[in-house]
């Protein structure tokens, strides 16, 4: 950790697709944070209904800016927290819309179709082949 420069939180001489997929961690990370102090979606319904709600939403958050911060430092395991960051929300909206009975389309799109399709873009553009052959080769 020592190594980590905090002040650089974007890589410009990283493939576009990590480039692109790190935006999207902080853009994601932020909404998510909004949505679970003041929202009213998933990361808000798991705050009221479980006890742990609320760590479970600053972990998501947490993988969301920590995993774009190491992933800029070329580490290895922020591209492993980005993944699980990127995976947590198909999760989230499993656990919420399984919770409440709402059918499978809900229990897979979740709310919106716009989410939806940011999410996977998110987790197309790290888990592209590009994107692991440059993590694979010089991410340490």
């Amino acid at each position: 950790m020592s190594e980590i420069n905090f002040k650089k939180w974007f890589d410009r001489m990283q493939p576009q697709t990590l480039q692109i997929a790190t935006w999207l961690l902080y853009f994601d990370g932020f909404f998510a944070l909004v949505d679970l102090l003041d929202g009213g979606g998933e990361m808000y319904y798991l705050r009221l209904r479980y006890t742990g709600g609320l760590l479970i939403g600053l972990v998501v958050i947490a993988l969301y800016a920590g995993g774009g911060l190491l992933m800029a430092n070329e580490r290895r395991l922020g591209y492993k927290l980005s993944v699980a960051a990127a995976i947590s929300p198909f999760l989230i909206n499993f656990i919420v819309y399984s919770d409440v009975g709402a059918s499978l389309r809900y229990r897979v799109l979740g709310n919106g179709i716009i989410s939806f399709a940011f999410n996977v873009a998110l987790l197309a553009l790290l888990l592209h082949r590009q994107s692991k052959e440059h993590q694979r080769i010089w991410f340490r």
